[in-house]
């Protein structure tokens, strides 16, 4: 089967500036994938580059089978990214979707049965009259899932999505997005800098510091050879490059 997501040596620079190098990578459908690495290795702007928002200076990403350089728009049809969840304080959470449905081109009929499906989805039925000015921010974090749900796509991209959780939320985030990707066969690459965060969920994990892919398999593959208590997994929780000898 061919991956759904495919990157061919995707390179970006800014100047003298290698902000990913040369990057290569397959992920099957279905699949939980972990971009792990510390802030400023790079994860967001590869994920610019997937969703046609940044050209590469070299290399591809293919999305779902397009070229997300040459087929932005065709990508963002295909794939739901949940960034830093912004939504309109003043309007209730059921407002919110409905109005990124319609942003989303669902028709009348559908918009909002499917939004109210999507808050059921993600935990937040007996919320969804309440203004999100009032939400948490593990609620918001939902309901922003909900947001990237609404519209049926193949991948989601969830960029540092555990941010401002307290520990107990994240539980509850991460359980759902393991859900999501098992019944309803999405395919999820979660950007993280917390290893204790995408070994709760995630199939495989990328290791990723200063644009470089320095290793990808299982967690329990990379255990024995990259991570010790002291060294890497330090590194990443407080996000700074681990030296050659932590790794």
């Amino acid at each position: 089967m061919d991956p759904i997501i495919q990157l061919k040596g995707l390179t970006k620079c800014y100047g003298a500036l290698k902000a990913v190098d040369d990057l290569s990578l397959d992920i099957a459908k279905g699949e939980v994938f972990g971009l792990l690495g510390p802030n400023g290795a790079g994860k967001t702007t590869t994920i610019l580059m997937m969703l046609g928002l940044s050209e590469p200076t070299a290399g591809s990403a293919w999305v779902s089978g397009i070229n997300a350089t040459s087929r932005p728009i065709e990508v963002k049809r295909k794939v739901g990214y949940m960034p830093d969840s912004v939504f309109y304080d003043s309007m209730t959470a059921f407002e919110n979707l409905l109005y990124l449905g319609r942003l989303n081109g669902l028709p009348e009929p559908e918009v909002r049965s499917r939004a109210a499906e999507m808050m059921e989805v993600v935990g937040l039925s007996a919320h969804m009259h309440q203004k999100t000015a009032t939400y948490s921010r593990g609620m918001k974090q939902r309901l922003g899932v909900a947001d990237v749900l609404i519209k049926k796509p193949e991948v989601i991209i969830l960029d540092e999505p555990t941010l401002g959780i307290d520990p107990s939320g994240v539980k509850e985030f991460l359980h759902l997005i393991k859900e999501l990707s098992v019944g309803q066969g999405l395919t999820v690459l979660l950007s993280s800098h917390h290893l204790h965060h995408v070994q709760q969920v995630c199939d495989r994990v990328g290791i990723f510091v200063k644009g470089k892919l320095l290793a990808e398999g299982s967690i329990n593959a990379l255990s024995g050879n990259l991570f010790n208590k002291d060294g890497y997994t330090t590194a990443i929780t407080l996000g700074n490059a681990p030296t050659a000898a932590a790794l």
